[in-house]
């Protein structure tokens, strides 16, 4: 038995696959499946029932398939679907075609087993399917890249060039028509913060269109144009939580979770010793041992960005923060400098105006770990212009600023160190952080003395210890400014 899926003009096209769907018994029919304008691809569900010898009916914008005692529930514009009594997530939404409803084909693997117990795929043949052509338009593509925050998503294409573009909501996606965009290849970024699925840019009907695969109901969408260099900015935001100032600047909230981000990892071995100890290791171990003292200590849960020897990318770290709803960010490092003789402990907090030029050094050699991101990481040198494009950290950077004092005041005096002082730069492990977040150089590898005491667990406890300290001198601080907004709630907080 063979099924078709009708063609209507040039909004849709058969592919040349024939998928066959059977059980124990061997084949029960197959399936023709049409890719639709938006790229996605279809099948008939009035056809399905047909070959699974069940019903398939219509009410309005709801469709109900109906096999033996089970019934699949579809809503027309909506990627939900409900099987047997099972929510399913479908890589599009349910729509309709020439000649009747169409369903994501991926509910084949998602749905089908559901529906029909011991029923599948038996046999695709996809010899001769159809390929995206790039799309030739005047403005080339720089750079697509996405953050997730607490409240809200953002996805931004810069281009350098002024773009002509079109946006279009749905309840299950955030359509961006790019017409003068020049794109060679489909571009797809698995996102999956509960907000935004992921984000597709590929050419549709010969011109580029940017999808947001949405995960569920979004709140507002904004959008808005950056010059120097040009960027076109989305935020989808979450339902019912406004922009990141209106959610309360300033307002003091407590202390529950803490990311600690232990620098470097897996082929990125940070800087090296003369011995050839290597920062990686050295960092992931106090890192543990902050984290254990902070849970015993504070009282707060404490989330690591890296528990082993694994490579983690810089945007990843403070995505990864952001979607636990972290309250504080901490990276932990150890330096390097040219001169082997340079020694001490140091904090960071992010800027786009370096301190110094020894701030801008170590900010350029972390931000180096870009490099080893794998090909489709920047292979361009304006990594500093890339973190600051959505100035996320500036309501926090006078928090972040005074962690930074507290935590290297703990770390200086308690362990006699040099105190090379409180710093800033343009980091792009604190750029896309939507808390307080600073970094911390513990010590100079290159440094022979420092690297023999950085390989010692003895120090590295030491060390452990006085960060701890830092951080709960910080939060014994913040909870009596806590305390004070919550008894004075029309007054100021103190001075510190």
């Amino acid at each position: 038995m063979a099924c078709f899926v009708g063609v209507v003009g040039s909004a849709q096209t058969v592919l040349p696959e024939s998928v066959e769907v059977g059980d124990h018994a061997g084949s029960l029919g197959l399936l023709t499946v049409a890719v639709m304008d938006d790229g996605n691809a279809y099948i008939g569900p009035d056809h399905l029932a047909a070959v699974l010898k069940g019903a398939w009916s219509v009410k309005g914008d709801h469709g109900t398939l109906i096999v033996g005692k089970r019934v699949a529930e579809f809503t027309r514009g909506q990627r939900q679907a409900i099987v047997h009594g099972q929510a399913v997530t479908l890589d599009a939404a349910t729509r309709l075609g020439g000649q009747g409803w169409l369903v994501s084909r991926d509910f084949l693997v998602k749905g089908l087993g559901r529906l029909a117990p011991g029923v599948s795929v038996v046999a695709a043949t996809e010899s001769r399917k159809p390929v995206a052509r790039p799309v030739q338009g005047t403005v080339p593509l720089d750079e697509l890249r996405y953050r997730s925050y607490p409240s809200f998503t953002r996805v931004v294409i810069e281009t350098g060039e002024r773009l002509a573009y079109a946006v279009v909501t749905s309840d299950d996606e955030v359509r961006v028509r790019l017409p003068g965009l020049s794109l060679g290849r489909a571009r797809v970024e698995e996102i999956g913060d509960g907000l935004v699925r992921e984000v597709r840019l590929e050419p549709v009907a010969d011109v580029a269109v940017l999808r947001l695969v949405l995960e569920g109901a979004a709140g507002e969408v904004k959008h808005t144009v950056l010059q120097d260099p040009y960027r076109l900015v989305l935020d989808i935001y979450r339902p019912k939580e406004g922009t990141p100032g209106e959610a309360g600047r300033g307002a003091l909230q407590p202390l529950r979770l803490i990311v600690l981000d232990a620098g470097h990892g897996g082929h990125d071995t940070g800087a090296i010793g003369p011995t050839g100890v290597q920062e990686k290791d050295v960092a992931l171990d106090v890192t543990r041992r902050v984290a254990r003292k902070v849970e015993a200590g504070l009282g707060v849960k404490v989330v690591l960005s890296r528990d082993s020897d694994v490579f983690v990318t810089l945007r990843d770290r403070t995505n990864f923060a952001n979607k636990q709803r972290a309250d504080l960010f901490v990276s932990i490092h150890a330096n390097a400098h040219p001169r082997s003789v340079s020694e001490g402990v140091e904090t960071y907090f992010l800027s786009s105006e370096a301190s110094d030029n020894a701030a801008r050094q170590v900010a350029a050699i972390e931000n180096g770990v870009v490099q080893l991101e794998g090909p489709g990481a920047r292979q361009r040198g304006g990594v500093l212009k890339s973190i600051l494009w959505d100035l996320a950290q500036s309501e926090f950077q006078e928090e972040s600023s005074f962690m930074a004092e507290t935590v290297l005041d703990s770390m200086s005096r308690s362990l006699n160190l040099v105190n090379r002082g409180v710093k800033q730069a343009g980091f792009y492990v604190l750029g896309g952080a939507a808390m307080p977040a600073i970094l911390i150089e513990i010590g100079f590898l290159t440094n022979r003395k420092e690297e023999r005491k950085l390989a010692t667990a003895e120090h590295r406890e030491a060390l452990a210890r006085a960060i701890y300290a830092g951080l709960a001198e910080y939060k014994r601080r913040y909870d009596q400014r806590l305390r004070t907004a919550q008894t004075q709630p029309a007054r100021s907080a103190p001075a510190r």
